[in-house]
């Protein structure tokens, strides 16, 4: 009778998908026997045990199809490092406060700032796993290769379908915004790709330019892309220090918001974009 039930189990549990179930049911009904578990204790391990595997799976898939340069965490950051920042407060930023939390709320924008080598692509790709682990959809690119797949996808008539691409994820990372000046048409594209996400996902981008110079960056007065949305954050950075954190407030897409050079950090919860003061 066991052995049919057994095969039975194995049957069932392999039709509904289930094959962690089905290949360690024995070890399973071993585990709940030696710890002598209720009946309700042994169905909660064994979703746990088919949850976790499908977890694991599709967080490798989509770190996979994420276009991310590396997995690293913030736990591998070297803040000793980089003394000038807060380690806290960026920790803080992986609780994921610039995602909404149900479907009425509105997404917010990270903004990274300082010079090369200040661990901003770093600080940018940890958020996006951290993201990912919580089941958020992401995306990782250079504002440069963005802008070529965009100019590609134009020139061949698909351009609505390419834009998708970085629409479609909650969480897109644009790497190395200012490192090349856009031209006007560039800059109009990168215009569409972030007025379409605004208050609908997050970008979480990194420059090497203050706000200010971001005018040199998309064309004459066409100032930085709107980082808008609720707990929006900014990290601006002396020439000699570690990426910090400042805030703007305000609506105005494509204006320049304020721009600090000490290390700080603090939260825009307006859900605006920034402008200028």
């Amino acid at each position: 009778m066991t052995e049919l039930v057994t095969t039975r189990i194995h049957d069932h549990a392999t039709r509904l998908g289930l094959p962690h179930l089905a290949e360690h049911l024995e070890t399973l009904v071993d585990r709940a026997e030696a710890d002598t578990m209720g009946y309700r204790e042994f169905v909660d391990l064994l979703l746990g045990e088919e949850l976790g595997l499908r977890e694991g799976r599709r967080l490798r898939t989509a770190l996979k199809l994420s276009g991310l340069p590396h997995h690293k965490t913030l736990d591998e950051f070297d803040f000793a490092f980089q003394p000038d920042l807060d380690p806290r407060k960026v920790r803080d930023l992986a609780a994921l406060p610039f995602l909404p939390r149900h479907s009425s709320a509105t997404a917010s924008n990270v903004a990274l700032l300082g010079p090369p080598g200040t661990g901003k692509t770093h600080i940018a790709v940890a958020l996006a796993v951290a993201a990912c682990q919580a089941g958020y959809s992401i995306y990782f690119t250079t504002l440069d290769d963005c802008v070529r797949q965009l100019r590609a996808a134009e020139a061949a008539g698909r351009f609505a379908k390419k834009l998708q691409t970085y629409l479609r994820p909650s969480v897109l990372v644009l790497d190395e915004v200012g490192y090349l000046p856009c031209d006007r048409a560039a800059a109009n594209m990168v215009f569409q790709l972030v007025s379409r996400r605004y208050e609908r996902g997050t970008i979480i981008l990194t420059s090497n330019k203050a706000f200010s110079e971001w005018g040199q960056v998309f064309t004459d007065d066409v100032g930085p892309p709107p980082s808008s949305t609720g707990c929006s954050t900014t990290a601006t950075s002396s020439p000699s220090t570690a990426p910090a954190i400042g805030s703007r407030t305000e609506p105005s897409p494509l204006r320049q918001p304020p721009c600090h050079s000490h290390p700080a950090l603090a939260t825009d919860t307006s859900g605006r974009p920034p402008t200028d003061t």
